[in-house]
């Protein structure tokens, strides 16, 4: 779908998605931390697992999960605040520009 201008009904029109990237940045850190902070909490359970593996297998089972705790936690949260951010740009901010008149406007609901 392409967009049209409300004023003078261009289709030349350029779209900004700073909130979109705001949004992505700060949901990935706060799930990166998130994620990181519960694998370490459940890093018994790791350790516990890794112990079979003998006396290394504690620290790395303990590494292993906060690593891939802290992935998952920002792929989640990157992809959430993505998603809030796209629809602050879609609805709530003026990011779409007529680069024939110059006019701002965001989409309808």
């Amino acid at each position: 779908m392409s967009l049209q201008c409300p004023r003078c009904h261009s289709r030349r029109v350029a779209c900004f998605h700073q909130a979109m990237k705001a949004g992505a940045a700060i949901g990935t850190v706060g799930g990166a931390a998130r994620g990181v902070s519960a694998a370490l909490a459940g890093g018994k359970a790791g350790g516990a697992i890794g112990a079979l593996a003998g006396p290394i297998g504690v620290p790395l089972g303990t590494l292993s999960g906060a690593i891939l705790g802290g992935l998952a936690g920002g792929v989640g949260g990157c992809a959430l605040g993505a998603q809030l951010g796209e629809s602050l740009d879609r609805h709530v901010l003026a990011n779409n520009l007529c680069l024939t008149c110059g006019h701002r406007f965001n989409l309808p609901s």
